[in-house]
């Protein structure tokens, strides 16, 4: 269910501070959106991509991994901004960190993708801030979407031939397993292959 308050009460934003339910809040153009926490599904999935991301990408090249991190345009902060589910940074891009936000592009952002929730209305941000890929992961089936920024637009990336989601930014493979598991590996190397969640 979507609402708008076209006047949001002082005490309904003392009380999401107060509860911390305002972690996931965030600014669309100085209209703040409310989500609700995200249910153990989707933080199992999103742990579980996180720990691979930081053990066979990250700390073995040098990158960051970060999740529900605040990403604006430069000078967007704090009227305009996402929370993606994680956002994966090269060191080209580890200039951004302004600690309690990221101001710019990061190389990757990822969005776990629950019933109703805003991920694709997300894509046009990320798009007009130069983000250079952003993937969509479905949070009860595992299916995959990899869009890859082109002219200012995100374009939709197909399978290879052998069925695999290539990410151009990371060097990662993606491939949906099932029941309800996402295949990871870098590249070729099938040592650092593994079914999420576990």
């Amino acid at each position: 269910m979507k609402a708008v308050m076209t006047d949001v009460p002082e005490s309904l934003l003392a009380e999401r501070r107060r509860t911390g339910a305002d972690q996931w809040d965030e600014m669309w153009e100085g209209v703040l959106h409310m989500t609700p926490a995200p249910n153990v599904d989707h933080q199992d999935l999103e742990a579980s991509l996180e720990f691979w991301l930081r053990q066979h990408w990250a700390r073995p090249l040098g990158n960051r991994v970060y999740h529900q991190i605040n990403v604006s345009a430069v000078g967007g902060w704090p009227t305009d901004f996402r929370i993606p589910d994680l956002v994966l940074l090269s060191p080209a891009q580890f200039a951004i960190d302004q600690r309690t936000h990221f101001e710019g592009p990061p190389l990757v952002v990822v969005e776990i993708h629950s019933p109703d929730d805003e991920s694709y209305e997300k894509l046009d941000f990320y798009a007009a801030i130069g983000v250079p890929e952003a993937w969509i992961i479905h949070r009860d089936s595992r299916k995959s979407e990899l869009y890859r920024l082109r002219g200012g637009e995100y374009e939709q990336i197909p399978v290879n031939d052998a069925g695999w989601f290539v990410s151009e930014a990371t060097g990662i493979w993606l491939k949906p397993r099932r029941p309800k598991k996402l295949w990871l590996q870098l590249g070729a190397d099938e040592t650092t292959g593994e079914a999420i969640p576990a």
